[in-house]
């Protein structure tokens, strides 16, 4: 992973410990494809269990130049709360097979195969989450979305709103790439793909944004909770200082309210 490209502005400075830090070790690796990149990295907590599950999205903008290795940490930190965590790699703009509408069946795709695991594993599927960063925070509220045996969703920085991203031109346009069209070309893959077009979502969700994050700007979380609320979900906006990465780092200021909205939302 190229860690230093995501050091894209001097907000994201910030950034540099979590992402510069060595990763822990990865937990235990498992396929849910045939496809080299269709896995996860599983965390249990010793003992017996049901364990209760986050499944943990990494972000980089659906880009294969960003991989899951940096969200070890977050991972490692549950664990020591007793939560285990499914750590998911997916195809990405880049990799054969990346962006639509790949991405989006390879995230839908490792959510089902842990549930077919779970018993063999001590997984408690009835207390699960998903867990997202960035453009991870778009696919946990997409997935979240899809199935409805997820119990909440937490967006930590996420991208809710594709249309307005694509409007703010972030990340180059990266909405062009992600999806292979505008809202004008291909309606309804915005409509699949926006988690603020798939309202209501009709469970939890929890919002974490930084205020001074300036590469995925806190409107777009904004814009995501008001129209939530506006159709009747409940939903929680989080508006902390910083910037975009340290919601991910456990050893950051922001980490404590990302870990108490965590065992809310599983309801430990």
């Amino acid at each position: 992973m190229n860690r230093r490209a995501f050091l894209v502005s001097p907000m994201a400075a910030s950034a540099q410990s979590i992402l510069e830090r060595k990763p822990p070790a990865p937990g235990e690796r498992i396929a849910y494809g045939q496809d080299p990149l269709q896995f996860a990295h599983l965390r249990v907590p010793p003992g017996k269990g049901p364990w209760p599950v986050v499944i943990n999205i990494h972000g980089g903008f659906w880009r294969a130049a960003y991989d899951l290795e940096h969200n070890g940490h977050l991972c490692e930190a549950l664990g020591a709360k007793g939560i285990a965590t499914f750590s998911l790699e997916y195809r990405r703009i880049g990799n054969p097979g990346g962006g639509w509408p790949g991405t989006l069946d390879d995230v839908r795709a490792a959510a089902l195969h842990l549930r077919r695991i779970a018993p063999a594993k001590r997984l408690d599927t009835r207390h699960c989450i998903t867990l997202g960063h960035s453009a991870g925070g778009q696919l946990a509220l997409f997935l979240a979305a899809e199935l409805r045996w997820i119990r909440a969703a937490i967006s930590l920085a996420g991208v809710a709103d594709l249309r307005r991203a694509l409007e703010l031109k972030l990340s180059k346009e990266v909405m062009r790439d992600f999806l292979g069209a505008t809202p004008a070309e291909h309606p309804e893959r915005y409509r699949l793909a926006s988690p603020i077009e798939r309202l209501p979502l009709g469970r939890p969700a929890v919002l974490i944004h930084g205020e001074a994050d300036d590469i995925v700007p806190l409107e777009i979380a904004r814009r995501y909770a008001e129209a939530a609320r506006a159709q009747g979900d409940r939903v929680m906006l989080d508006v902390l200082p910083g910037g975009h990465f340290e919601l991910i780092d456990p050893q950051s200021a922001q980490w404590a309210t990302v870990e108490r909205r965590v065992l809310e939302m599983l309801r430990i």
